[in-house]
């Protein structure tokens, strides 16, 4: 059963979320609501795994829950998600023929913000999740103890080699991946 419940969350998830990976995160957080499935911690995990290997963040999230959710099996049944797949023919084949309908322009002119808004909202919540420390705060009640000192010093030397270092501005942004899973691996 726990099969079924995997594919149908995904596909559910696949099925409205529009604007790519990341925007299937709020799906996935009230997923964690639902069913227990996860933590919010393990979500910044799999964003993390997720983004640093090859494949669609959706794709990857959904094979990563079902692995830890029902195994091998559970991966599979969660990433056999197939409307992304019908929605895009389907899409593929009808946009060349109305794309110069005013409604379907429209229709598209008001999915941008919604994805934006959609992947604004993930991304806020990954940053909480990364850098901001809620439970050490609340059992020490110090100041000090909200945030993750050493996630935000990471992140603010990776903004600043990203732009205002000329030498590591370019560099691909694999290199900043395996080098923030170094420091993550020695420094936290």
């Amino acid at each position: 059963m726990i099969y079924l419940r995997l594919f149908w969350e995904f596909f559910k998830t696949g099925l409205f979320s529009v604007g790519g990976g990341l925007a299937t995160l709020p799906f996935i957080y009230d997923m964690s609501d639902r069913t227990g499935w996860f933590s919010y911690q393990q979500i910044a995990d799999m964003i993390a795994v997720s983004e640093s290997t090859p494949g669609p963040i959706g794709v990857n999230t959904a094979t990563y829950v079902g692995y830890i959710t029902g195994g091998l099996p559970g991966a599979l049944a969660a990433t056999l998600v197939t409307p992304d797949i019908i929605i895009i023919l389907i899409i593929a084949s009808c946009l060349k023929k109305f794309r110069e309908n005013r409604f379907v322009d429209h229709a598209f002119y008001g999915l941008r913000p919604a994805s934006a808004g959609l992947i604004a909202a993930a991304g806020f919540s990954v940053v909480m999740l990364a850098l901001v420390r809620e439970d050490a705060f609340k059992a020490s009640g110090n100041i000090l103890d909200l945030f993750s000192w050493k996630g935000l010093a990471l992140a603010a030397v990776i903004w600043v080699l990203t732009n205002l270092v000329k030498k590591t501005k370019d560099l691909h942004p694999i290199f900043y991946i395996a080098a923030s899973a170094v420091v993550g691996i020695l420094a936290f």
